[in-house]
């Protein structure tokens, strides 16, 4: 997305993996004509929310369990499942709010490399001995996707919950994506901040047994989705499943244009299946601050296992993903390391 601010530069946002394609539409009207919604109280369990959902996902309200934003399913999760000294073990690199919310919990993490190729490396997960074991798929930052034999191996054999966090699952399918064959033990967590695109108004959810939904529900307390999200949040899983598989589809056509782009400059990003890519560069945290002098802002990683420094792009709109393929030569320039004595590095043009 390309926003300008007064005596700004233009700024390219590609920092966030949302969706960049616009706001749902009606969503967007029922949140216009929510107003009515703020003196009260929400349902403390987001029922109308629930049965949309569960409608979406094709699976009984009672295997469904709502919160604020996903980060809340998974924070409920580790509570409900873990106790204090347990592991949880998850890939290395993968979603960045893992070890924190384990932590929070007073929780061990565990970080067991991705294996050759990008997929989760299920005998090293199942052989942590870890009591929760955490797999994303696409897998935040590095955008592959599980194989099925893992995702089966792990939940056959894992002591514990299994945690399969599909948020990117819509851009994998290329549209709707129903949920994953409910399965006891296993918590697929998903949200409507990134293809429904109302990252704002935190939505996250998750499927699982009926048990597993009870012991999180008894962890998760009332009132964690507003009136005024829920409403929105209905209305764009009843209403605006074609405008969010148009823009899913818009994004993975901007990937492939991104992808080629970045590899015709040398810097061929990692295979990803979500709606962005990760490139490697030799200084992640100055080639991110060199874009952004030039109106483009990426997400800075530095020495993720395996891979080294990186810079996560989002696929967006052309011009957006335009600009970004325009600076990036200067800025890599302008971040090179220098070797001691080279002088200073370029400014910008």
């Amino acid at each position: 997305m390309t926003t300008a601010f007064p005596g700004a530069a233009p700024v390219a946002d590609l920092s966030d993996n949302t969706n960049l394609f616009g706001v749902p539409p009606a969503a967007a009207r029922a949140l216009a004509g929510a107003a009515d919604l703020a003196p009260r109280y929400p349902s403390p369990q987001a029922d109308r929310l629930r049965a949309a959902l569960a409608a979406y996902a094709g699976v009984p309200a009672e295997c469904v369990v709502t919160g604020c934003g996903s980060d809340d399913v998974l924070d409920c999760a580790f509570r409900a499942f873990g106790a204090p000294g347990d592991r949880v073990a998850h890939a290395a690199p993968t979603f960045s709010m893992i070890p924190l919310l384990a932590e929070a919990n007073r929780l061990r993490p565990r970080a067991v490399p991705l294996a050759p190729g990008g997929d989760h490396d299920a005998d090293a997960l199942l052989a942590s001995g870890a009591r929760i074991v955490y797999l994303c798929s696409p897998n935040n930052p590095t955008g592959g996707a599980a194989s099925a034999g893992t995702l089966a191996r792990v939940a056959e054999r894992a002591p514990g919950l299994v945690v399969v966090d599909r948020a990117y699952a819509e851009f994998e399918a290329g549209g709707e994506a129903p949920a994953l064959p409910v399965r006891a033990g296993v918590l697929e967590v998903r949200t409507l901040s990134k293809a429904f695109g109302l990252a704002g108004l935190r939505v996250g959810w998750g499927v699982s047994d009926p048990a597993t939904v009870r012991a999180l529900e008894r962890v998760r307390g009332p009132y964690k989705v507003g009136s005024i999200a829920e409403r929105a949040a209905v209305a764009a899983l009843e209403e605006d499943r074609a405008w969010m598989a148009a823009t899913a589809r818009a994004a993975l056509a901007s990937r492939a244009r991104l992808a080629a782009g970045l590899a015709a400059l040398g810097r061929a990003p990692l295979p990803s299946q979500a709606n962005f890519v990760l490139v490697p560069v030799p200084d992640a945290e100055a080639c991110a601050a060199a874009l952004a002098r030039r109106g483009v802002r990426v997400r800075p990683f530095a020495r993720l296992a395996g891979i080294g420094d990186a810079i996560r792009v989002t696929a967006g709109p052309d011009p957006a993903v335009a600009a970004l393929l325009a600076a990036l030569p200067a800025a890599l320039e302008e971040s090179a390391p220098r070797p001691p004595g080279a002088g200073a590095r370029g400014g910008m043009p």
